[in-house]
């Protein structure tokens, strides 16, 4: 998982969102803040005098070469009298926190991929395991079978079963091996690695360590990423919704601009202050179609806000009960793979002693077979309902919130 969250191109990526969000909040906040430039200008110029003798020269003529410098200072500065500029801070400011939510979420799905791909890479590798056991408990059946047959104890008929039974186990090894593959695959891509399918996994798959608390908080989805989400976008359409509509009244700006040089001379009599007022005037529906449109905007971040909490608590519903069917399914299919085992063993026992006839073996091997191959999928969907619920739940089973720190210069 550390590898995933540090080496994922997809997480990169949503990454360099954030980053981007994040700087489009600082521009907003900056519009807060006087602005100020500067020009500067310089010029050469050489002057000849023809006509005018210079002592003890003959054929020169005087010239003279003068250098002019100059720099120029503007500022500018809007009175946010109505927190129009404000408003729209504030909803940058909110979009940024959203998409910081939302990048803590990325990096749960990708771990939580990871996790998922790396349980189905190890239960690939066992089904690989009782797949090839599979094929030399049929093989070794099949010889038995031969055995008999050329003794004259047994048909034609039993030879032939016996051998595709041998065929299609031999198959459905081939088919697990190329699950293996591509789960190996699977996961060396979610490491940012090539998939070269040679990666190593574990041999076994882990047991749940604890039950699922009885008494777990409802609030706790207040923490899940895409809710925190959700919120901050609905808080930057009601800011959005505010400057839209402080955008009627009047803007007052102040510009200001004095050469430097004049400055620094002390000489301030040269100072242009100029105050604009702004009234928007005769501009039609645009500005009140704005309001409408940034209230429009609330109402469907409203909207989805509320279908996102629904969402997040029929995630947990979900969650729980498919851990507490998945469980009681882990149960029933041990004690199905121990008593076919059982079944089988007794089976071979007794078709070796010509005290039972095949069609009995074959299905007693094949039941065997299914129960230990539904087994191993169980407990991996045992794992994978886990990681479904912290999912669910945006973290573990305690309290802690997330928290969204916002960009230092967006404040």
């Amino acid at each position: 998982v550390d590898q995933a969250l540090h080496n994922n191109f997809n997480l990169q990526v949503t990454a360099a969102r954030l980053t981007q969000v994040e700087a489009q909040a600082r521009i907003a906040g900056a519009l807060l803040q006087p602005s100020i430039s500067a020009s500067g200008s310089g010029a050469r110029r050489k002057q000849s005098f023809v006509g005018f003798p210079i002592p003890n020269s003959e054929e020169r003529v005087l010239s003279t070469t003068t250098n002019s410098y100059g720099i120029n200072l503007n500022s500018s500065w809007e009175l946010d009298l109505w927190g129009s500029l404000r408003a729209g801070a504030r909803a940058a400011l909110a979009d940024a926190q959203a998409a910081g939510a939302e990048f803590y979420g990325a990096k749960l799905s990708i771990a939580a991929q990871t996790a998922r791909a790396y349980f189905a890479a190890i239960e690939a590798k066992r089904q690989v395991e009782l797949a090839r056991a599979t094929v030399d408990n049929y093989r070794v059946s099949n010889e038995q079978i031969d055995s008999r047959y050329e003794r004259g104890l047994s048909a034609s008929l039993e030879l032939r079963l016996g051998r595709s039974n041998l065929a299609s186990a031999e198959a459905t090894l081939e088919q697990r091996r190329q699950q293996w593959d591509g789960s190996k695959r699977q996961l060396e891509l979610l490491l940012g690695r090539y998939p070269s399918g040679r990666i190593e996994t574990g041999d076994q798959l882990p047991s749940i360590a604890s039950p699922v608390p009885a008494d777990i908080p409802a609030d706790l989805v207040r923490r899940r990423p895409d809710l925190i989400a959700a919120e901050r976008r609905l808080m930057a359409a009601d800011s959005r919704l505010q400057e839209a509509r402080r955008q009627l009244l009047p803007r007052i700006s102040l510009t200001a601009s004095n050469e430097l040089s004049n400055l620094l001379n002390g000489d301030f009599s040269v100072w242009n202050l100029l105050t604009n007022l702004s009234q928007p005037l005769l501009q039609g529906d645009r500005l009140s179609a704005g309001v409408d449109l940034a209230k429009s905007g609330v109402d469907a971040s409203l909207a989805t806000y509320a279908q996102s909490v629904l969402l997040a608590y029929a995630e947990v519903e979900q969650s729980l009960k498919a851990a507490e069917l998945l469980s009681r399914q882990e149960a029933a299919l041990e004690t199905a793979t121990l008593e076919a085992q059982a079944a089988r063993t007794l089976a071979e026992d007794r078709y070796a002693k010509g005290l039972s006839d095949l069609i009995t073996l074959l299905d007693a091997q094949r039941r065997a077979f299914d129960a230990e191959s539904r087994l191993l999928s169980a407990r991996r969907l045992r794992l994978d309902a886990r990681i479904d619920l912290h999912l669910a739940l945006g973290g573990d089973f305690s309290s802690i919130p997330l928290s969204l720190q916002p960009a230092e210069n967006t404040r």
